[in-house]
């Protein structure tokens, strides 16, 4: 591949796969306690919890990027605090992370409710009456049962983080082996004369890594489901 692509192309490949994996690790954690708080509990507010974890999905993602800068930006209400202790997000390829993760978080966390939600609380019953805490229940009960929802959650934001174009361009630009990701290259290189081919290259390159992301979670998926079922 590296013969294939161009110093610059191969730039941006690797950094989408870097900004995609910490934006799926990031968005991990947080995903699976919001899913399961969607899931399980029942509190005031809850539908408002739910219209704003899927809003990325029905903003604008330039909006989106736009309420990052002014949030998480060098002068932002965050950004100016964070900058004090040397965290910095705009016009970094950490602030790339940062906007994958916001767009590919409702999916993730859309997954792994309904992976939740199928598994009968009964079962989840049964082992809290055996004395098990909560938090206990959760690992020994419900988290088997839902990794491949999960998994699929995470291949899911990955993949969209991948592919997140709109609100990283906003929020961090498209400097060049700095925040340049495979979307952003591809649309800086349709902006000059003779770059369709390097724009081809890459696209093809997205289709080649996300159809392997999706064969591999259901290869993945499956093996999972077939042990949780013997289990």
């Amino acid at each position: 591949m590296t013969e294939w692509l161009g110093p610059e192309e191969w730039a941006a490949v690797a950094l989408s796969l870097k900004v995609a994996f910490w934006a799926t690790l990031g968005a991990l954690i947080p995903g699976v306690f919001v899913a399961y708080t969607l899931a399980r509990w029942q509190f005031y507010g809850k539908q408002l919890l739910n219209v704003f974890v899927h809003l990325p999905l029905v903003l604008p993602p330039v909006a989106t990027g736009y309420l990052l800068l002014v949030t998480f930006g060098t002068q932002g209400a965050l950004g100016a605090a964070l900058k004090e202790v040397g965290i910095v997000f705009a016009f970094r390829w950490t602030g790339a992370a940062l906007a994958a993760a916001v767009m590919a978080f409702p999916l993730l966390v859309r997954s792994i409710r309904l992976s939740i939600e199928a598994v009968d609380p009964k079962l989840e019953q049964a082992a809290a009456t055996l004395g098990a805490s909560r938090f206990w229940v959760f690992i020994t009960v419900t988290l088997p049962l839902i990794l491949p929802g999960i998994l699929a959650g995470m291949v899911l934001a990955f993949a969209k983080a991948m592919g997140e174009f709109g609100a990283t361009i906003t929020f961090v630009s498209n400097i060049p082996g700095q925040t340049r990701t495979v979307p952003s290259a591809i649309y800086a290189f349709l902006q000059v004369p003779g770059g369709e081919t390097a724009a081809i290259r890459l696209v093809i390159v997205a289709i080649v890594v996300a159809m392997g992301a999706l064969i591999l979670s259901e290869v993945l998926a499956r093996r999972i489901a077939r042990k949780v079922g013997q289990a």
